[in-house]
């Protein structure tokens, strides 16, 4: 009631007003009166415009979003819920393998096979550590149609000791080696001269070396290295060769040019050569030196470089200087998927009588030895994984040796000698150009299944011999090796060598007659494995060479072995 009264008096107060301002305007001295004002109505339409379905705000205070503040009002409540513990998922783990720093093996097989080895390590501290190993593998021999005996053996000695501090690692190490062979590959023209000379036909080599490297953290000089070998034979042949390498990284105006030096010195006799009773010699020294400048720029890698090295041969007195490319080149063209590669090398190769006898432990004790100058090693190729699990390798090469070093078999003379019967081999030297091509695949089926595959192709070209003596035109490769399971393992491998060339000599007992070329026949060699791991420490083994059973001949009139069986155990430990 009280609300409406308030209006009541307000409309009276209103009504007063006017009429008091009604009545003033009655008393004005002016007169009113009515004008008419005629004007013809003349009816227009406004231009038309569209109406905003959102209109648009300049208001900044309104444009202008504001900070909105959300407040939650929150109690306690009371809940009897306890939640529970997680627990991780349980994994299967692999068990871990345990790794034994030592390990002796021992086996026996036919033909009188005795394999034996005994590796040994030992920590003396976090930093030092000493090692070595002992093996021996012989065979009594025993192979159909030989008139002679094929025996073999060889037995190795080696010790080291190796220490790491914190900007330098360092390591020696020495060791001896003996090995027995025979020249049991008497022609079946020559076997009843050489029977009735009651010849012997042991070849007996030695060698002790002695060597060591060193390689530093974080300073110009990364690495250095010796090694020191006498070499020698129960024919009174002796050989001394003493190597020194170093790698040095060589600052030119802000850049490094990764440098590496080495001298090679060789010096060796024979009591005669072939045919005389005359001293042979052979010795030099050679002093390298190949800088390498790398050039890197995404996918691309180049390594621009020479070698340049002086040859000293101590026998001649000659000296002479080489000078060689070595240039190298990667280009990722798809990731790891598709790698392509190439370059152009060449360097001066020292030959040694112990690298003959180590490659054809049949050579006569009657050896010339000189460098052989590879002027070039080209070659190019194409390499990546086709998958996560496979990869591969395609490659072409080109190499032109100079005085390329190739064994023959030696001619049959009338000196009586051991190995005067065919029943040995010499070297000779020739300039030969190699085309080759090759292939290679490797597959990871998974960790526990591996396979490989390996083809290549060769092509020679001579300058003064009638054939590449020895040399195979092509080989291949295949191995495998599968994790079974936890126990047991096996492994297989195929080697294939094609047709090599040799030359063979008739004699009737006076002369020898004019040589001629005999065709090697190709072979397979295939080996296979099987073992079985008893515990962590022990494991049995047996293993089968040259399935195929077939006394094929590496190398002319010395056939192998036909199949050959083999069982042992390995026995893994501690100190």
């Amino acid at each position: 009631m009280r609300k409406h009264t308030k209006y009541i008096l307000l409309a009276i107060v209103t009504l007063s007003v006017t009429t008091v301002f009604s009545q003033n305007r009655k008393n004005d001295t002016i007169n009113t009166g009515v004008i008419d004002v005629v004007k013809p109505y003349t009816p227009s339409i406004s231009d038309a415009f569209k109406v905003k379905e959102i209109p648009s705000i300049d208001d900044e205070e309104t444009a202008t979003k504001k900070e909105i503040k959300y407040n939650i009002f929150s109690f306690p409540v009371a809940s009897t819920f306890t939640p529970a513990k997680g627990k991780a998922a349980v994994v299967e783990k692999a068990k871990p393998v345990k790794l034994y720093d030592n390990y002796a093996t021992l086996g026996f097989g036919t033909y009188t096979t005795i394999l034996g080895e005994v590796y040994l390590n030992h920590a003396i501290s976090r930093t030092e550590s000493v090692g070595g190993y002992v093996s021996h593998h012989s065979s009594q021999g025993g192979i159909e149609g030989l008139s002679f005996d094929d025996n073999f053996s060889t037995t190795k000695i080696n010790a080291n000791y190796s220490s790491r501090l914190r900007d330098l690692a360092w390591n020696v190490e020495g060791g001896f080696q003996q090995q027995m062979y025979n020249w049991y590959g008497v022609p079946e023209s020559q076997l009843t001269q050489a029977q009735a000379n009651n010849i012997e036909v042991e070849h007996s080599f030695y060698s002790a070396h002695f060597g060591g490297d060193i390689t530093f953290e974080n300073t110009y000089i990364n690495s250095g290295s010796f090694f020191f070998r006498r070499f020698g034979d129960n024919q009174g042949s002796g050989e001394n060769r003493f190597i020194a390498k170093a790698k040095i990284d060589i600052p030119i105006n802000g850049e490094e040019i990764s440098t590496d030096f080495k001298f090679d010195y060789i010096n060796g006799t024979f009591d005669r050569n072939y045919t005389s009773n005359n001293e042979l010699r052979h010795g030099n020294f050679q002093i390298g030196v190949s800088p390498t400048y790398q050039l890197k720029e995404d996918d691309l890698t180049v390594n621009l470089g020479v070698s340049v090295s002086y040859l000293r041969d101590s026998e001649t007195k000659e000296n002479n200087i080489y000078l060689y490319p070595n240039i190298t080149a990667t280009y990722r063209l798809v990731n790891d998927v598709l790698i392509a590669y190439g370059g152009i090398q060449g360097e001066l190769i020292q030959n040694s009588y112990h690298g003959f006898a180590t490659e054809n432990p049949f050579v006569s004790p009657t050896l010339v030895v000189m460098p052989t100058d590879q002027q070039y090693n080209a070659y190019i190729g194409l390499k990546g994984k086709l998958s996560s699990n496979m990869s591969y390798n395609i490659s072409g090469r080109y190499l032109a040796d100079r005085n390329k070093a190739l064994f023959r078999n030696n001619e049959i003379t009338l000196t009586n000698e051991n190995y005067t019967y065919g029943n040995s081999f010499g070297m000779v030297y020739d300039d030969v150009d190699t085309f080759g091509v090759a292939g290679e695949i490797n597959i990871d089926v998974n960790r526990n299944f591996k396979l490989g595959l390996k083809a290549e192709y060769f092509k020679y070209t001579t300058d003064t011999e009638a054939e590449a003596w020895n040399l195979p035109d092509v080989k291949g490769s295949l191995f495998l090796d599968y994790q079974i399971n936890e126990h047991w393992f096996a492994g297989a491998n195929l080697i294939y060598t094609g047709e090599r060339k040799d030359q063979f000599f008739l004699n009737d007992g006076m002369t020898a007659t004019t040589p001629f070329t005999m065709v090697l026949d190709s072979f397979f060699d295939a080996n296979a494995h099987l073992g079985y791991h008893i515990n962590d420490k022990i494991s049995v083994f047996a293993k089968a060479n040259n399935i195929n059973n077939k006394a094929y001949q590496r190398w002319q009139n010395f056939p192998v072995q036909s199949i050959q069986f083999l069982a042992g155990a390995t026995f893994k430990f501690d100190f």
